[in-house]
């Protein structure tokens, strides 16, 4: 029986070491002792210390994202709080395996024995996380507004990953889409799935005919300058990762209603995430084998 460590994370790492029980590992988790459905799981060893979890265990895998503040990883499922410096200190001769891994870990474990991969290096869960973000997006706006979004004008701003997931989906449901993007090719691929194409230098006189603007880039795209031209009405969904695209404090200076939907696989569909990051995992370690 294969032994793996799991450390901390959210629901996702939950529904992982479930999979993982199931598919036969020996599971050795810490920072997860509030999870109850995997307290009784016969494969699962919750330990007390993080080098009781780690010894003799060569795979450790941590959250997605490993941190939040970039001082300490998450671990929602605990009271214990774990520092970037101090899971460095253990994870000599290690593989260790997380996502949206932190510089300040590579830098505490230089010199050391550790093999660092980070899973959203890899084109394979990102591309499939797109869905669950996309859905995820989509449900926020159906929540936050009074109207359907079969008619809505809405803008996607990126066309990206992401971009392109949201912007299908819009399609498929009546959205009147319309897509934001600097590259010609990429407004090309917009005209010919049958949305409008938005340049950048083009926005400003357009913000105010949409109900609904989805923001992709993980850059200041929606400063406070461009926020006025929208109508008070319009719903802003930021799904850029930190710091985001939208100026929050200027938006609710003017009543502008912001959402910033943050880890959306995690969230709205933590099974379907934990499958495409055990199969990740999976591939990994059948590539290192090889």
């Amino acid at each position: 029986m294969q032994k793996v460590t799991v450390i901390g994370g959210d629901l996702r790492m939950v529904k992982l070491v479930e999979m993982l029980a199931r598919d036969n590992y020996e599971v050795y988790t810490y920072a997860l002792e509030k999870a109850e459905s995997i307290s009784k799981l016969e494969n699962v060893i919750q330990t007390e210390t993080i080098q009781e979890a780690l010894q003799d265990r060569k795979v450790v895998i941590g959250p997605i994202p490993l941190s939040s503040n970039n001082i300490s990883i998450n671990t929602p499922f605990s009271e214990e709080s774990i520092t970037i410096e101090e899971l460095a200190q253990v994870l000599d001769e290690k593989i260790f395996i997380a996502g949206n891994i932190k510089s300040e870990l590579y830098e505490y474990t230089k010199g050391k024995n550790v093999q660092i991969l980070d899973l959203l290096d890899r084109e394979e869960l990102v591309v499939l996380n797109t869905i669950s973000t996309a859905e995820g997006a989509i449900q926020i706006a159906m929540e936050e507004t009074n109207s359907t979004i079969h008619g809505s004008n809405i803008l996607v701003m990126g066309y990206g990953r992401v971009g392109k997931i949201v912007a299908h989906m819009l399609k498929g449901i009546g959205a009147n889409v319309y897509c934001e993007a600097r590259k010609n090719v990429d407004l090309a691929w917009i005209r010919a799935y049958g949305y409008v194409p938005i340049r950048l230098n083009e926005l400003n006189r357009t913000l105010q005919n949409y109900d609904i603007v989805i923001n992709t880039i993980p850059s200041m795209v929606l400063d406070e300058r461009r926020l006025q031209y929208l109508k008070k009405e319009c719903l802003i969904i930021d799904l850029a990762s930190n710091p985001g695209g939208v100026d929050r404090i200027a938006s609710k200076k003017l009543g502008i209603k912001t959402i910033w939907a943050l880890s959306l696989p995690g969230k709205v569909a933590p099974l379907t995430s934990a499958e495409f990051i055990r199969d990740t995992i999976y591939n990994i370690l059948k590539e290192m084998e090889n």
